[in-house]
């Protein structure tokens, strides 16, 4: 059970993220480098989803 909710949270956390990249790419002027951050934090959340997702298969 506690595998199902990390991975509710990372999805949660992912999708926030995502719209958050998505309002800063629309800015007038986007930051760069917060954007970079960013993306850069989504792609960890999606890896810690997909061992999550992968130890419930196994499990």
């Amino acid at each position: 059970m506690s595998e199902t909710v990390d991975l509710t949270e990372l999805e949660t956390r992912h999708a926030a993220l995502e719209q958050e990249i998505d309002s800063e790419s629309h800015r007038p002027l986007p930051d760069q480098t917060h954007l970079t951050e960013l993306k850069r934090e989504k792609l960890k959340v999606k890896e810690e989803m997909a061992r999550t997702a992968g130890d419930l298969a196994l499990a």
